[in-house]
């Protein structure tokens, strides 16, 4: 049984280009548990499922359990049950369960390994017996874009009760991925395909690296007897006591660690060494309590050209204690202003130099922060800020605001570019309890600003958001609202279908030609060994297309 890191080292070795796919299942291969468990609580909390569903709904489980009935069976009793409601509430339900739940049932592993095909340019897709309302969401945060599973029919913007025909399971997991391959000129004898399940052994025999994620018992046997690679991912569990009082007493630790430089302002009458004693003093216990630890590309950026403005990308409550831990001294911050109504805390972050601006009004921020370019002139003080003015909810870029480039572009500093990949992982989303996780954080190169122009400063800024794209591996800029109300998700819809409208060409529709024929080819294969339902093309998720702004 190989762990992750041995199979990111596997994938690094393996052959580059889009014509290798690496497929992964969903519920317990990407996240620990199953999306359709929270899907259902939530429905229940709501009153979306009364009592009058309730036993029904659990009927069908049961005979589905008892193998009275099939999956297909499962799906047209759930698509019954929906029948007439507007999608639009599954997908505002949807986005919402995952910003609240499943978002923090992502394995770390999983990313990383959904990264290192990244990497390697492969095709990154999703196919999963799950409906698109638990799948997109997790797939948008993921960077991946190529979401095949069982969707239920709608037309003028409500469900009809009828399932969409094969339903994305067994042998209708061969057909998406045969789709797949049509459509993107993919050899799967070169692809991988990541599963849980023994009820994936179709599509695990048709690929020709398969992989057993989390196996259950089933799948255990077959990938022993087979040969094939067996990885077992850290079971996410909710945080016990001894984790929730190690997070306490990291988040209290900016307080006991500022307390403790208080001999040194007294013994050498330096605030200034007193406050660098407690910032790296909070960066290290912090990070021991919590369990963090780090991977730190180019680390030498961090201390080449100082004074300089370090920028970051702001993902979680976690990069607060990174940032202590990486730049350690000699560092002032910025911050909004509400920290300053945080008991205690609120105190320590001004005492050591954080300048808290109100983000609503751009003149006086810009006021706020002029005491600064005096700071990096006399004496030699760095200046750390988050150039998207508050916390990306997920795995997004937001726009970035200009005051970091013209604080630089003042002092006649560098830019100092600090890329974190996955501080979410410590503490996903509005979480209140640190976990133990890798944190992976790349340094760019310095960049000199001494003969910027104001004229040419939303250019710079332009430059600077691609150069976070690459890097992090994105292809647009624009954050996810945590929850889309009604009418956002409708406004959504209709968005999206006019994009694809749009935007469908003469070559994309050769191209679904194509799929279609290689999908009935591959059915008819199909039946002779097992028979399955007739083929028809797996819905392809559509993508919105957005420019980025200057």
């Amino acid at each position: 049984m190989q762990d992750h890191e041995e199979v990111i080292r596997n994938i690094h070795k393996s052959p580059s280009g889009a014509h290798i796919a690496a497929i992964f299942d969903f519920d317990g291969t990407i996240i620990a548990g199953y999306s359709v468990t929270a899907m259902f609580k939530e429905q229940f909390k709501r009153g979306d499922i009364g009592l009058r569903e309730l036993p029904e709904m659990l009927s069908t489980t049961g005979q589905m359990l008892t193998r009275k009935i099939g999956f297909s069976g499962l799906m047209a009793a759930s698509a019954k049950l929906i029948q007439g409601e507007p999608e639009s509430t599954y997908e505002e339900l949807g986005e919402h369960i995952f910003e609240d739940q499943i978002h923090g049932l992502i394995y770390p592993e999983a990313r990383a390994i959904i990264e290192a095909h990244r990497e390697k340019g492969h095709t990154l897709a999703i196919i999963s017996s799950a409906t698109p309302y638990q799948v997109e969401p997790a797939a948008r945060d993921l960077g991946i874009d190529e979401v095949l599973c069982t969707r239920f029919e709608v037309k003028k913007g409500k469900f009809t009760g009828k399932v969409i025909d094969p339903v994305c399971f067994g042998t209708g997991k061969v057909h998406a991925a045969e789709q797949l391959a049509a459509e993107f000129d993919i050899d799967l004898s070169q692809s991988y395909f990541y599963s849980d399940s023994d009820d994936d052994i179709e599509l695990l025999e048709h690929v020709g690296k398969p992989q057993a994620m989390n196996p259950n018992k089933k799948l255990t046997a077959i990938a022993e007897k087979r040969g094939w690679q067996v990885r077992r991912l850290q079971v996410k569990k909710k945080p016990g006591l001894l984790t929730r009082a190690r997070s306490i007493a990291a988040t209290g630790s900016l307080i006991t660690s500022f307390v403790g430089g208080l001999p040194i302002l007294g013994l050498t009458g330096s605030k200034r060494e007193s406050v660098n004693f407690s910032i790296s003093t909070f960066g290290d216990v912090a990070s021991a309590l919590i369990g963090l630890k780090y991977n730190v590309k180019n680390e030498n950026y961090l201390y080449s050209v100082r004074p300089c403005v370090f920028i970051f990308n702001h993902q979680s409550g976690a990069d607060l204690i990174l940032i202590a831990k990486l730049l350690k001294r000699d560092i002032a911050s910025i911050g909004k202003k509400e920290l300053a109504d945080v008991p205690l805390i609120g105190r320590v972050i001004q005492y050591a130099g954080a300048v808290l601006i109100d983000r609503e009004n751009t003149q006086s921020a810009i006021s706020a922060m002029q005491p600064l370019v005096e700071k990096i002139h006399n004496e030699n003080i760095s200046v750390c800020l988050a150039p998207e003015g508050t916390r990306s909810n997920a795995k997004s870029l937001n726009h970035f605001k200009k005051g970091a480039f013209h604080l630089a572009m003042q002092a006649g500093v560098p830019i100092v570019p600090i890329v974190i990949h996955n501080s979410y992982d410590a503490l996903p989303g509005d979480g209140k309890v640190f976990c133990p996780a890798t944190i992976d954080v790349e340094v760019l190169e310095p960049v000199d600003t001494s003969n910027w122009k104001r004229e040419d400063l939303d250019r710079h800024v332009a430059e600077m958001e691609q150069k976070y794209l690459k890097t992090l591996g994105y292809t647009e800029i624009g954050a996810k609202a945590p929850s889309l109300t009604k009418k956002a998700a409708t406004k959504k819809a209709a968005a999206k279908k006019a994009t694809t409208k749009k935007t469908r060409t003469k070559k994309t529709r050769t191209k679904k030609a194509t799929a279609q024929k290689a999908v009935a080819t591959s059915s008819a294969n199909l039946k002779q060994k097992n028979p399955a339902p007739p083929a028809q093309a797996v819905q392809k998720r559509q993508r919105g297309v957005a420019k980025l702004e200057s």
